[in-house]
């Protein structure tokens, strides 16, 4: 699936604030996204990103 800047997804496991939509800030190698929850910033792998999104939000 191709993700571009300003995807907002919604991954499979909630983050700890209690949130589990993410926005993309960062496509490449590594995916920088952040929550909306909290708007912190997290950077994961490709691998891991694409395994652990759930669906594409619109």
């Amino acid at each position: 699936m191709d993700y571009k800047v300003g995807d907002k997804v919604q991954m499979k496991k909630g983050h700890p604030c209690g949130a589990n939509e993410w926005e993309v800030l960062r496509v490449g190698m590594d995916f920088r996204i952040k929550c909306l929850g909290c708007q912190r910033v997290v950077m994961l792998p490709r691998k891991k990103f694409e395994k652990n999104v759930k669906r594409r939000l619109d």
